[in-house]
């Protein structure tokens, strides 16, 4: 990662101000989503590394598309 995309933070200040507006600037309420959101995310990484130990391939949205178009 350059020193440029490090200093620029105004991705992140953006994704930061429409979590605080779609909570109705409740800043715990935020808080609280977004470690709702990271456990939820945890746990399709959980699931999605056991299917793959246990031989599964997970179907891709790529996939998906490619056997609904046929």
């Amino acid at each position: 990662m350059s020193a440029t995309a490090l200093l620029d933070n105004s991705h992140y200040e953006q994704a930061c101000d429409r979590a605080i507006a779609m909570c109705d600037g409740n800043l715990r309420s935020t808080i609280k989503a977004l470690i709702m959101a990271n456990e939820y995310l945890e746990a399709e990484l959980e699931e999605l590394q056991a299917a793959i130990s246990a031989g599964c391939i997970p179907e891709t949205s790529r996939s998906k598309a490619r056997s609904s178009a046929a």
